[in-house]
């Protein structure tokens, strides 16, 4: 693809990015995972050498919100991992526990700086018993890198343990059996940011009604402790839509800002 004006051609490009001491250049590994999320980056050739304006839509403002989930309380759960983990796999709260292959619990670092959220168990994660396998896996996985993380530097659960059938979106009923858990395991990890993808996690944690697009691009609090919460796009909403997959970069960058 040519450009016009002062652009130039995309063979040519040259990505930017932030870095642990400000924003320079983006090193090989991190151009090769924003390629893999299609994200398109180029400079503008009328700026001085090593001053290089990458052209994607512009980043919202940086805001804060009050909204948080109802506290729940947590005196019968298990305050540990090991007890927690089989409390789940032994759950009878509601009907998903005669559907299910497996639990999927979570996984990652138990002491991770970021908590990754999604909404429900897909066929593959309920098969495996594992969050985030399969297509959707492989570009969260990608987007973390491209963010300077990993998949094993984050904890990764979701806002069901069990998997709905069909992959349907989760009831009201669902999410209510399962907040508990989900509310011991952010207790657990105390983390730094939570990193909710998709509609169904955002507006569970944030107790919204609006749209993954009107909440992503600023900061939310989640919980009495005021964890800070950013909303982006679900990996498979961005298969499905890979034209969207700019703002996910956005957000992401938003991210690595709060991690500085």
């Amino acid at each position: 693809m040519r450009s016009t004006g002062c652009l130039i051609e995309k063979s040519e490009l040259i990505p930017r990015a932030m870095s642990d001491h400000g924003e320079g250049p983006l090193d090989q590994r991190r151009r090769q995972m924003l390629d893999a999320m299609g994200i398109q980056y180029w400079v503008r050739r009328d700026l001085p050498t090593g001053q290089h304006d990458e052209v994607v839509p512009g980043r919202e403002p940086l805001q804060e919100s009050q909204e948080s989930m109802p506290g729940e309380t947590m005196q019968q759960l298990p305050a540990d991992w090991e007890s927690l983990q089989l409390a789940v796999s032994n759950c009878r709260k509601c009907s998903l526990s005669q559907s299910r292959q497996n639990t999927v619990f979570g996984t990652g670092d138990q002491d991770a700086r970021v908590m990754v959220i999604g909404e429900a168990p897909g066929e593959e994660e309920d098969r495996q018993g594992l969050p985030f396998v399969g297509r959707a896996g492989l570009l969260l996985n990608q987007m973390l890198l491209a963010a300077g993380l990993s998949r094993e530097s984050v904890y990764i659960a979701n806002i069901l343990k069990c998997r709905p059938p069909g992959n349907r979106n989760p009831d009201a009923q669902e999410m209510k059996a399962c907040h508990g858990y989900l509310q011991q395991q952010i207790s657990l990890i105390q983390p730094e940011v939570i990193l909710a993808t998709g509609g169904v996690a955002a507006k569970s944690l944030l107790q919204s009604d609006e749209a993954v697009g009107r909440l992503r691009g600023r900061m939310h609090h989640y919980g009495e402790s005021k964890i800070s919460l950013l909303v982006t796009y679900h990996p498979s909403y961005l298969l499905r839509k890979p034209s969207e997959k700019a703002k996910s970069w956005q957000d992401l960058q938003l991210l690595m800002k709060q991690l500085q």
